[in-house]
């Protein structure tokens, strides 16, 4: 059995998660180019870009995507970061998802089901 981390170092992340879901750019976007891994996850899969995304953090969101953070990946469960934007109605992190690459058509459900599903409005994708 692998031996657990060390109490400061899970506090350090949680205090990372808790940080992309309030927005704390500076304190997010400081660690990240210190050398936190863009694509950092909790144990649900959610990356530290889908939690900003999820909770309406479009500045945010860009950042971590331009660090590196795959605007793509899906948690544990088959989201993606812009089905939960298209979910939150969060237009401002729709745009900014989709000028990063974000697929549309990814995860179950995907970004444009759920749009159909709620008569969300998804912008061209380029």
């Amino acid at each position: 059995m692998a031996d657990s981390l060390p109490t400061d170092a899970l506090e350090f992340a949680h205090r990372l998660f808790d940080a992309a879901r309030a927005g704390n750019a500076e304190l997010l976007l400081t660690a990240i180019d210190q050398g936190v891994p863009a694509d950092l996850t909790d144990p649900s899969g959610n990356t530290l870009l889908m939690l900003a995304a999820y909770n309406g953090h479009a500045e945010l969101t860009d950042g971590l995507a331009v660090r590196g953070a795959d605007v793509n990946r899906l948690n544990d469960r088959g989201q993606s970061p812009l089905a939960g934007a298209v979910f939150k109605r969060s237009t401002d992190v729709i745009s900014a998802l989709i000028d990063r690459g974000a697929d549309p058509d990814a995860g179950t459900p995907s970004a444009r089901a759920t749009a159909e599903m709620f008569g969300v409005e998804l912008p061209d994708v380029r």
